[in-house]
Order: C-alpha cells, then structure tokens, then sequence
C-alpha cells in the first residue's frame, strides 16, 4: 500500500474507532474525541507514547481548567475578566502559530473561553466539560495506538518541520483570532449551554485565519463551513437508514476516507488542506449535538437549523474581519513605505 493510503485509512479509521469508543463508554461530550482524533491524527507522524500521554493530560487539565479561574472574575468584576481574556486569547495564539505549540493554544484558547463560559452558569458542568476534553484526550491517543501499527508511516517519508512564522506576522494572526473569537464569547456568555458549538467553531476559525489572502479566506472560512453543513446532512440521513453504533462507525469512516483522500492528494481537490479539514471538523460539531438532541427526544431539525445557521453567521463575521484587518495592513504599509520615502527625500 502507497504511503498516501496508508496516510488516509490510518486517519479515517482513528477518527472513526474514537468516535465508537466514545459512544459506547458514554463519555462526556463524544463528539470531541473524534475532533481531536483528527486533528492530533492529521499530520503523518508517530502518535504520543504513554510518556508522552502523561504528560499531555495534566497540560490539558490545567490549560482547560484556566477557565475556572476566570469564573470568579465574570461574577464579581466582568469588565476586568473581559479584558484578561483578551489578553489570555492574544497569548494562546501567539503561542500556537509563533512558537508550534499549536496543541497547547488551542486548549487554553478553549479554556479561557468554554469553560469560563459555562461555568458562570454551573461550576459542576464546567468541571464536567474539563472531564470531557481529558476523556476525548485519551481516547484518540489510545486509538491511534490501535491503528498506527496496521498502517505505520515510512521513516523517510516523514513530514519536514513546519518553516517557522515570522514575529511580526504572528503578531498580525493573533490579533486576528482574537478579534474572531471574542464577540462570539461574549454572545456565548449570554447562553452559555446553548451557544457553546459556536466557540468551538470560532476557534476553529481562528487557527485558521492564517490564509494568506481574502479569496482563499473565503473559501476556507464561508466554503468549509457550507461544507460541514452538507457532511452533517448527508451523515445524518445515511445514519437514519439503520441506526446503530456501528453504522455510526461505518458512517464516519466512509466520509472519513474521502476527506482524507481530498487532503493527502489521492483525490484531486480544487479546495486547501484547511479547506476539508475544517469541513469535517464542523461536521462533527453539528453531529455530536444532534445525536445528543435525538437522545433527549429535542426536535433535531430546528435545533440543527439554528446551529447551522450561527456557524455561518460566524464564519461570515470571520471573514469580513480577515478582510478587513488585511486591507488595513496593506494600508498601514502603504503609510510607512511614504513616510520613510518622505524622510529620505528631506533628509538627502
């Protein structure tokens, strides 16, 4: 078997084992184990040994629980608590796109924002959500486990490290993702139960506004979001066919392998690697709480409607932010380059 296959049945079949182990144990918010299956999954190297499991557990609970010391700050100085979050988004993501620890931001991005969030309703469900991250941490470590050795990576065919983003650049993203994210913390602090999909997808966007330019911004934050909505539909009708656990699986592996194909370019795709892997990511986003919602005998429909229609919502206000910081860039270059000229021609 070509590595690219390997590449794409090692992913696919790691998203989809982690999504039935995470049903059949009833852990705490599956849908999160398949997420972070695929994204700890996606690049083409070894997983984490049991080391090295030990050490990403208690960096999760302590990157997630950040946000229980923002609880609090919410209740008694809301202003003050705002503004630290600010800052906190701004440091995550910095730390992410400048310094690799794309992992690490990510969750005390998630922290600072979640889980504050949800504990200003109740401290026990915030707790709660902390134990779901930790859960779906070990589940797609453990899965991958499974997998990788049935479909192991050729030792010269590893990925070279990623080139590193100048200062000045990450700066520039940071400020970005944390213009996306905030607005949509503050709606989510309103309802926090019913809007938590929403900071999971503005995160999602924020590690993705690194796109270098409006066009492509636009296909990968409004064009993968249409996307996820699309693989959501088509999952969920599939699923209705038979419902049980292991067509769940059969299900996600199916689509799996064909968001898999489209990113290690076994199938041609006109759409980024950002373009599909943020698709699927949403799909799952908008699964994980349907399924809840049929569970609970909620009226799955409406309630998908309404999500679908605020992930775009978001995306839209994304993108439109990209464009607009980027033309203000350009323009703030512009200045300097006619200041410095201006200087010049004084000076000479």
């Amino acid at each position: 078997m070509s590595i690219g296959s390997r590449r794409v049945f090692r992913l696919s079949l790691t998203v989809a084992l982690a999504l039935v182990i995470a049903y059949a144990m009833a852990s705490p918010l599956p849908h999160l184990a398949p997420i972070f299956a695929w994204l700890l999954t996606m690049e083409p190297k070894k997983p984490l040994g049991f080391k090295g499991l030990l050490v990403l557990v208690p960096v999760t609970a302590l990157t997630t629980g950040t946000g229980l010391l923002m609880i609090p700050l919410l209740s008694d100085y809301p202003a003050t608590a705002i503004l630290v979050v600010l800052i906190a988004l701004f440091f995550s993501t910095y730390l992410s796109v400048s310094l690799g620890q794309v992992t690490v931001g990510m969750l005390l991005t998630i922290g600072i924002t979640l889980i504050s969030a949800v504990g200003t309703v109740s401290f026990v469900a915030a707790i709660g959500v902390i134990n779901g991250f930790l859960m779906a941490i070990v589940i797609s470590i453990s899965s991958q486990w499974l997998v990788y050795p049935l479909f192991p990576e050729d030792p010269v065919s590893l990925e070279p490290p990623a080139e590193q983003v100048g200062n000045e650049h990450a700066l520039w993203i940071s400020v970005r993702t944390t213009l996306i994210v905030i607005p949509v913390y503050l709606l989510c602090l309103t309802n926090p139960l019913m809007y938590t999909a929403l900071i999971l997808k503005s995160v999602s966007l924020g590690q993705q506004s690194t796109v270098g330019d409006t066009k492509a911004a636009a296909k990968v934050l409004l064009g993968s979001t249409l996307m996820g909505g699309v693989l959501a539909i088509v999952f969920w009708f599939a699923l209705k066919l038979n419902v049980s656990l292991w067509m769940f699986f059969l299900w996600m592996l199916l689509i799996g392998i064909g968001v898999a194909a489209k990113i290690y370019g076994l199938r041609a795709s006109k759409y980024s690697v950002d373009f599909w892997s943020t698709a699927l990511v949403t799909m799952l986003i908008l699964l994980g709480p349907a399924v809840a919602d049929s569970a609970n005998g909620k009226d799955v429909y409406q309630a998908f409607a309404v999500r679908l229609s605020l992930l775009f919502a978001v995306a839209i206000y994304a993108w439109i932010t990209v464009l607009a910081l980027d033309q203000l860039r350009v323009r703030l270059r512009r200045g300097s380059s006619s200041l410095s000229a201006t200087s010049a021609t004084i000076n000479g």
